[in-house]
């Protein structure tokens, strides 16, 4: 068998520029992921500290105890990027309505 290419390649290149709607759009979709991420782990950081640990195994309760903190870092992580990301957004959107108000000012003097 020869490795060869079975997919011809493309030569378009497609590169899509930001605008402050589509900046907007994305803060947006990002906010709502990250505010959707945070209620999941207040959901299960709430269900965990309902649900004590039954064991007298200090093994067990170190491990699960692990684990439990695992699992709620790991959805904040997720709901703090999605944050930091629509923040981004937002603030790119800003600057490029910024940017677009100053050449057309610039462009009728």
């Amino acid at each position: 068998m020869s490795d060869q290419n079975l997919t011809p390649p493309t030569d378009t290149k497609i590169q899509a520029t930001a605008s402050p709607l589509r900046c907007l759009i994305g803060a947006v979709i990002s906010g709502g992921m990250g505010y959707a991420l945070y209620s999941l782990m207040i959901a299960i950081a709430t269900n965990f500290a309902a649900k004590p640990l039954h064991s007298i195994n200090p093994l067990v309760i170190k491990i699960s105890s692990a684990v439990r903190t695992l699992v709620v870092g790991v959805v904040a992580l997720g709901s703090g990027i999605f944050g930091i990301v629509a923040i981004g957004l937002l603030a790119l959107g800003v600057q490029l309505l910024m940017q677009q108000l100053s050449k057309q000012k610039s462009s009728e003097n």
